[in-house]
């Protein structure tokens, strides 16, 4: 009996013993789930994929950490491995449900939006009825997908707002989306309610001062980054965000350009050293040197990413362009080449501008001052593609024609503006079109033209039009509209913009008349001309004008000779 129950009471220690145990390995497993997270979080990829798969070996029906792996994958852009590791969560026990939301995420990259949904309504069948997590992670992949869908975000959001209206996680994804929506007041509200109730979730603190820096506020984003960098200093997030302001602050106060560039340098170097320097986080920061424009750092980094990964296509892509910024051009033509004949590669609208310049840069010999026609056409080509991609790398352009401008290069000149003249929300179009008006004209008065090109000043006209429509008061446009009008042999017009000429500078008073004497001649011996076979008075009187500014003026004496 008494040995009854001391086996009875050993039994009974042992359960309690193994479900301690079991109890102290399920805390330790979410412990490292959610350290995982933080590290995913901090843009700590390497260190997160490593506890990721220490913990998938460990339990291999984890599927939860086999989601947040892929997602990491998918956040590198290695597409093959995020899927081998969400098909293998879908095998698991744990949040296996989550990775078919990893799925919908790369149907949505392969534009299969009926497939995202079939995969995101299996993520949500049979949850439980105050489970939202599903909600936000199907939300984070309409926001992380190649083609972001943040109204379709919103929308899955509110379904977990019904059920869960304050949770912190859920207000951090309400902030992103609306961010990415662009409705700045919701975002802001909604990331100052994520870090009120969770002050761990320092990316939301963070987003504040993303929101500041959006609106040109950057002195107030400046502070709200030390804020946060006095809650943790060795939050890496924070100093790219830095580093970007500083760039953008830069743009916005030219003086200070230099000083805030290297500032902006600087900070992205401690976010390389707080986060690591993978392969992945390299490329991120060659993405930030191009933006920056420091090609010799980003040659020496585009070197670095190729002795530890020679074969990722991307870096060629990196060679491409440092090679060209710093004179390489052959070597910049055939990583380019290389990369965009690679049908597996992402080719970016940058990559056919950069490809466009190397081919504009080879067909142009600097020593004859010649011209190859075919490769210059070539690279007009990949231009005009680069824009038809995304129509801002219009910005790009008009300091390439002010260059073939400058060398007289005007035909391929005006090929250049007439690009960057597709797009009226340039911050250079009234330029540019002023440009593409004088290239066309100059290129149709050189010694060497046989005839005209009607067509060519018919575009020319244009520009000078939607210069004179925007900007009144630019008086060489009115001129050189005169000049292109008498091209094309339309004397009505010319006389039209002539005298518009002369009104617009005559009213900015003496002074700015007498620095354009020789200009008020032309318009007077032409406008004059232009009346002398239908009103002899008018065709005179303007002679006569002449004859008051320069009374010798040949072509005005002789010309009053004949009206007589």
């Amino acid at each position: 009996m008494i040995k009854n129950k001391i086996n009875h009471e050993t039994m009974n220690k042992f359960k309690i013993f193994s479900f301690i145990l079991l109890a102290t390995a399920t805390v330790g497993k979410a412990q490292d789930l959610e350290q995982a997270k933080k590290a995913i979080d901090a843009e700590q990829y390497e260190k997160a994929k490593s506890m990721l798969k220490s913990l998938i070996q460990a339990k291999p029906g984890n599927g939860k950490a086999a989601f947040l792996l892929g997602n990491v994958y998918l956040k590198q852009d290695i597409q093959d491995s995020a899927k081998i590791f969400f098909q293998k969560g879908l095998t698991g026990t744990d949040g296996a449900k989550l990775n078919y939301i990893g799925l919908g995420q790369m149907d949505l990259n392969a534009n299969n939006a009926v497939a995202a949904q079939a995969n995101f309504a299996l993520a949500t069948k049979d949850i439980k009825k105050k489970d939202i997590e599903e909600y936000v992670y199907i939300a984070k992949a309409y926001m992380n997908a190649d083609k972001p869908d943040y109204k379709s975000a919103i929308a899955t959001l509110n379904k977990a707002k019904a059920i869960s209206p304050s949770d912190a996680n859920l207000q951090m994804a309400f902030g992103d989306a609306f961010y990415g929506d662009k409705n700045q007041n919701e975002s802001y509200a909604a990331y100052r309610n994520a870090f009120n109730t969770d002050n761990t979730l320092i990316r939301s603190k963070m987003q504040l001062g993303v929101l500041l820096k959006g609106a040109k506020a950057y002195t107030l984003a400046v502070k709200a980054y030390d804020d946060v960098i006095a809650t943790d200093p060795n939050y890496g997030p924070v100093y790219r965000e830095l580093a970007e302001t500083y760039y953008y602050w830069g743009n916005n106060e030219p003086k200070k350009y230099s000083e805030y560039l290297q500032k902006a340098l600087g900070y992205y170097e401690k976010y390389m050293s707080l986060t690591d320097y993978s392969l992945t986080s390299r490329m991120r920061h060659a993405d930030f040197l191009i933006l920056a424009k420091d090609y010799k750092s980003l040659e020496v980094e585009a070197n670095k990413m190729k002795e530890l990964d020679n074969v990722n296509p991307r870096i060629l892509r990196y060679l491409g362009y440092s090679a060209y910024e710093n004179g390489n051009t052959e070597l910049a033509l055939k990583s380019l080449q290389d990369f965009i004949a690679n049908p597996s590669n992402k080719v970016i609208a940058r990559d056919y501008m950069y490809l466009g310049l190397i081919k504009l840069k080879k067909a142009n010999n600097l020593e004859t001052k010649t011209v190859d026609p075919a490769t210059f056409e070539a690279g007009v080509s990949d231009i005009k593609k680069s824009v038809e991609m995304e129509i801002s790398m219009t910005n790009d352009l008009s300091e390439i024609g002010k260059k073939l401008y400058e060398q007289k290069l005007f035909k391929e000149a005006a090929a250049i503006y007439e690009i960057a003249t597709t797009n009226p929300d340039s911050k250079n179009f009234l330029l540019d079109n002023f440009y593409l008006g004088n290239s066309i004209y100059f290129s149709n008065t050189k010694k060497d033209v046989v005839k005209v090109d009607l067509v060519a000043l018919q575009k020319a006209d244009a520009a000078f039009g939607r210069v004179i429509e925007a900007s009144p008061t630019t008086q060489d446009a009115y001129i050189f509209r005169a000049r292109t009008n008498r091209l094309l042999e339309n004397d009505e017009m010319m006389t039209k913009y002539y005298e518009e000429y002369l009104r617009v500078v005559t009213e900015k008073g003496p002074e700015e008349v007498a620095k354009n004497k020789a200009k008020f001649i032309e318009s007077y011996n032409l406008i004059a001309a232009n009346y002398a076979n239908s009103d002899k008075a008018k065709a005179k009187e303007y002679f006569n004008k002449t004859l008051a500014l320069d009374p010798t003026n040949q072509y005005a004496l002789e010309s009053l000779k004949t009206l007589k």
